[in-house]
C-alpha cells in the first residue's frame, strides 16, 4: 500500500475564512507528517493596474507587503497555538494563478497544494478567474480543495 508523506506544504492567504480554514487544515496535515506549512501572499500588481492605480506607487505596495506581513504573523500566531511551528512565510509577487500552481511548488519543492474554496460567486470568478481552479488544473504537486466547515 502506497501512502504519500506531505513534507512541503503551500498554502495560500488573503485574509478570507476559506483561506484560513486552508491554513488550519494544512497545519495539521503537516504536524502529522512532520512537514513544513508555507504561507504565500501573493500580490497581483496587475489587479491595481486595471483598477486605475499605478503600479509603481510605493504606498499601496508598501501597505500591501505590511498587510502580508500581519497574515502570516497571524497564521504563525494560530501554529504556535495549535502546538506547531514548522511554518515559513512568503510574500510573492505576480499572478496568484501562476504563483500558487508552478512558480512556488517548484522554488520551496512543494508536495501538497492547500487551497480553500472560492466564496466568489459565478459574476465574481468569471471576472477575476478562480485560482483554486486554476491550481486544480496546472499544479506540479497534489492539490486538496478544503471546503468551508458547516456551520
Amino acid at each position: 500500500m502506497f501512502t504519500q508523506s506531505y513534507q512541503n506544504i503551500l498554502v495560500g492567504i488573503d485574509g478570507s475564512d476559506q483561506a484560513m480554514e486552508a491554513f488550519k487544515k494544512a497545519l495539521a496535515v503537516a504536524k502529522r507528517n512532520q512537514g513544513t506549512v508555507y504561507v504565500a501572499n501573493v500580490i497581483d500588481h496587475q489587479i491595481y493596474t486595471f483598477m486605475s492605480y499605478s503600479p509603481l506607487n510605493e504606498n499601496i505596495m508598501d501597505q500591501l507587503a505590511a498587510d502580508a506581513k500581519e497574515l502570516i504573523n497571524q497564521c504563525k500566531a494560530i501554529g504556535k497555538d495549535f502546538g506547531y511551528t514548522k511554518i515559513e512565510g512568503i510574500i510573492a509577487y505576480g499572478s496568484a494563478k501562476e504563483a500558487m500552481a508552478k512558480t512556488l511548488p517548484e522554488k520551496y519543492d512543494i508536495d501538497l497544494v492547500m487551497v480553500g474554496q472560492s466564496g466568489l460567486n459565478a459574476v465574481e470568478r468569471f471576472m477575476t478567474g478562480s485560482v483554486a481552479s486554476y491550481v486544480i488544473k496546472e499544479a506540479l504537486c497534489d492539490v486538496l480543495i478544503v471546503h468551508p466547515s458547516a456551520e
